[in-house]
């Protein structure tokens, strides 16, 4: 998993030819005036989930993880909290699902982190993550999840 903000996503375009067209998507696209949906940047490769919604209390919340994709998601306005832990030593309450490509994890996470407008996070395959959570009350928040395909 990292963390960061887009103005270093300068940093991780080493990580492949996805990740360069996913920032450069994020950093030449006003997100602003995207309405909820699903954008295709490179086919079914890579593409972006336009998400509006209000934060969550964490209780009763699962972590999920992905096998077929890399998530990036990018805070447009708002803010939350992304629990998150590593998938590894986790038993699933939920089955991989593999038309959806998630499975779930009940157990709590080991780390939450702020996430607010401009910053982003990656997660990998063995990365269990848990958005959309509250940081002192339900507030608004506008996501781009980008959704890279792993090869």
């Amino acid at each position: 998993m990292i963390l960061d903000t887009l103005a270093n996503a300068h940093l991780y375009y080493n990580l492949g030819p996805a990740f360069v067209k996913a920032f450069e998507y994020l950093a030449g696209t006003d997100l602003t005036t995207l309405e909820k949906g699903k954008y295709e940047i490179d086919g079914n490769n890579i593409f972006v989930i336009i998400n509006e919604y209000d934060t969550v209390p964490a209780a009763g919340e699962q972590m999920e993880a992905h096998r077929q994709h890399i998530d990036v998601q990018y805070i447009i306005s708002g803010s939350e909290l992304i629990g998150h832990d590593n998938l590894l030593q986790q038993q699933p309450s939920k089955a991989y699902d593999e038309a959806a490509d998630y499975l779930l994890v009940p157990d709590r996470p080991a780390f939450f982190s702020k996430l607010q407008q401009g910053h982003f996070a990656i997660f990998f395959p063995t990365d269990l993550h848990m958005p959309n959570i509250q940081v002192n009350g339900p507030a608004p928040v506008k996501k781009a999840v980008i959704k890279i395909r792993v090869q």
